[in-house]
């Protein structure tokens, strides 16, 4: 006798089957790499430099080496406060100050948006440091980007701190003064400008924060704190160490016969700005002591130094983006120039 032909339908007068629970899953085995966090990574390096202490004090002590340890801390040292207020001030604003602050504060039109705020940069005595993560809260909060970017020019180079520096280091040229105001004043507004003309929004790509939306304030500005310290502080570091390679690496003598050369001589502290990254509130002494070049080639070093050097670019593409930095950057270093060049040939 033939068994009926089983389906997957069960008889009515027949009880259902239970399935059986599948099987607990095994936890996954923890990996190396999951156990190792920043106090193991610390640890591992402490416990290299003891064990290679003699070697690496030997190589400490070569000039070359000694040189670049100096530049690298003192741009460090002359940053760090800048960033560390700037990032404060940067929470405050992202987190404590509402939309409609901004909305009344400037004027409705993009255009007229940008000379009020590069003229806001004459009352915040930060450097460049501290100004790229407060335009990042500026964009945030609803600011239009072009007003937020003539900002971020500004205010590193016509605050009060600044203006008093350079004082102090040209006590013999008064004009000094003044041409760097004009000239940092006229390229801000210029590039706030141009952002409206050429500038595209798809350009600045701010990274996501969705930890200051939905947290308490408290909560959220230190979180803001920690977001940007970290962000912008890696960038920082990055930059500050280039700088010191730059400044072992260029042979000094190089300088001596650009500046002989006017036009050549601009350019030549222009990029050397560029190169040396040093902070605003510091470049007028180094920009005295290069006795050799016109006041014209010093100026330029003055008004392009606070805009475009390589820490501001290496914190610009962390905050902005690279795409921000590659357009943004070029631009500014040649209208800086510009400027710093007819602005010398009128005022000094």
């Amino acid at each position: 006798m033939v068994a009926p032909e089983r389906t997957g339908t069960a008889d009515p007068g027949e009880a259902p089957t239970a399935t059986p629970p599948p099987a607990p899953a095994e936890p996954p085995r923890a990996r190396l790499t999951d156990r190792i966090g920043s106090v193991e990574v610390l640890a591992a390096l402490l416990i290299l430099l003891i064990a290679l202490r003699e070697p690496l004090a030997g190589l400490l002590s070569a000039p070359s080496l000694a040189t670049w340890t100096t530049v690298f801390v003192s741009v460090m040292v002359q940053a760090v406060p800048f960033l560390v207020f700037g990032v404060l001030l940067s929470a405050v604003i992202a987190v404590f100050v509402p939309r409609s602050f901004w909305a009344r504060a400037l004027p409705r039109h993009p255009a007229l948006a940008v000379p009020v705020a590069s003229a806001a940069g004459v009352v915040l005595p930060g450097c460049e440091c501290g100004s790229v993560p407060i335009a990042g809260s500026l964009i945030r909060r609803g600011v239009t980007p072009a007003a937020a970017l003539a900002f971020l020019l500004a205010a590193p180079a016509i605050n009060p701190i600044v203006l008093t520096a350079t004082a102090v280091a040209f006590p013999a040229n008064p004009e000094m003064v003044l041409g760097r105001a004009v000239a940092s004043l006229i390229v801000a507004m210029v590039m706030g400008w141009l952002w409206l003309r050429l500038g595209r929004t798809d350009w600045i790509r701010l990274p996501r924060r969705p930890d200051l939306d939905d947290a308490r304030r408290a909560v959220a500005f230190w979180s803001a704190v920690r977001h940007d310290i970290v962000h912008a502080g890696g960038f920082l570091v990055i930059g500050a160490a280039a700088a010191a390679s730059i400044n072992v690496l260029v042979p000094e003598r190089w300088l001596r016969v650009l500046a002989d050369e006017p036009v050549l001589a601009v350019l030549a502290l222009a990029v050397l700005a560029v190169l040396l990254s040093i902070c605003s509130e510091a470049d007028a002494f180094v920009a005295a002591s290069l006795s050799q070049f016109s006041l014209t080639a010093r100026l330029a070093f003055l008004v392009v130094g606070p805009m475009v050097d390589l820490k501001l670019i290496s914190m610009q593409t962390g905050i902005f983006g690279r795409g921000f930095a590659a357009r943004f950057a070029p631009a500014t270093f040649v209208v800086a120039v510009v400027v710093a060049a007819v602005t010398g040939m009128v005022l000094l």
